[in-house]
């Protein structure tokens, strides 16, 4: 698509096609499950989470939804933060 602007000219916009259906990682699954179960996350697996969601694109949105309800626990109390 391509978009027309009087102050920044012709602008490319990629297409929002919808490709096939992502697959889970079963090891960012696994471990998802495991932080929640043990309601303590390492700075090791937060760090994996972190580069993870932000530069992994093959995370579902179920995945990236689990992500951020981890961090939003650790932001609250909820979950935690062990060496």
């Amino acid at each position: 698509m391509i978009i027309k602007d009087k102050q920044l000219g012709t602008i490319n916009q990629p297409s929002m096609t919808k490709g096939a259906p992502r697959k889970s990682n079963l090891v960012v699954k696994q471990m998802i499950e495991q932080i929640f179960s043990a309601k303590q996350i390492s700075r090791l697996d937060h760090l994996k989470l972190t580069s993870a969601f932000l530069s992994d694109y093959d995370l579902t949105d179920e995945d990236r939804r689990q992500i951020n309800r981890i961090f939003d626990y650790i932001q609250a109390g909820r979950l935690k933060v062990v060496e």
